[in-house]
């Protein structure tokens, strides 16, 4: 007997297992975390660094820098950290870029899994339970120096309001109603969005608070990398709100730093 999903889908058998991590597990497939704790062995990964999240009048902005480092070389200026999840969450990351990535993913291919299983998307609370479990599923990693901490942030249909949830390397969840940032570079932006952050921001104003917030930590941590209007380097900036997932254009966001450079040179003057 098959299950008849919405869209023509079939076959998948009732009682299929929703969790794709479980099925990958069950068939030998999903590789054991080692043992132990420590560093000692671990080639130097190229590591993603500054990532945040912020609440807007509509939704949720999530950004991150686009710098890998390796030790004290620059491996990648261009990386994403930023990445959709679904139609309405996304997810970034910070830590270990090449665990992060295969993460994300999973995560992503776990969303999909469980719609075609159940005909029905989890609850944005039940997305951000199953990436605090698979977090926790690395922790064996973690303990040998692959550490994966993402933030996760979408627009709740059934509350019509942006979410955004922080995590621990052990898994731990928390949501945060206004704002944070994570990675090397994370204290130095989570400054600037304090200054920044108010209650229904609108669009604009949250994407130029994001903006000015990862410029900044890249003047005070070197593994977060700058704008570089030249090569046209920018954050990897997006929206999500109850339209959907948004990538925010470079133009846009060039003219967002030109704006912050402007402010600060008038601002200069006066003083």
């Amino acid at each position: 007997m098959t299950l008849d999903l919405p869209g023509g889908s079939s076959g998948f058998p009732l009682g299929a297992n929703p969790s794709f991590s479980d099925v990958l597990r069950g068939a030998g497939q999903f590789p054991p975390a080692p043992q132990g704790g420590g560093d000692a062995g671990v080639p130097v990964t190229a590591q993603a660094t500054t990532i945040l999240g912020l609440r807007f009048a509509d939704g949720i902005v999530m950004a991150g820098d686009r710098r890998a480092t390796e030790g004290y070389s620059i491996a990648d200026e261009r990386i994403e950290k930023v990445f959709s999840a679904d139609e309405h969450s996304a997810i970034a990351i910070a830590g270990t870029a090449g665990q992060a990535v295969e993460i994300v993913r999973l995560f992503q291919t776990e969303l999909e899994h469980y719609e075609k299983v159940e005909g029905d998307r989890l609850s944005l609370e039940g997305k951000a339970n199953r990436l605090a479990m698979m977090i926790r599923q690395n922790f064996g990693y973690a303990l040998q120096g692959l550490i994966v901490v993402p933030l996760f942030g979408g627009f709740d249909l059934r509350r019509n309001a942006g979410r955004l949830f922080r995590y621990d390397v052990t898994g731990g969840r928390w949501e945060e109603f206004d704002y944070h940032a994570t990675g090397s570079g994370g204290q130095h932006a989570k400054s600037t969005l304090k200054m920044r952050w108010r209650p229904e921001l609108a669009r604009a104003d949250a994407v130029a608070a994001a903006v000015e917030a990862l410029h900044d930590a890249s003047q005070e941590d070197v593994a977060t990398g700058g704008i570089d209007t030249i090569r046209g380097i920018y954050p990897t900036v997006k929206t999500i709100t109850a339209a959907g997932v948004e990538d925010i254009a470079p133009e846009d966001l060039r003219a967002a730093f030109e704006g912050i450079v402007a402010e600060r040179q008038e601002r200069g003057s006066r003083d």
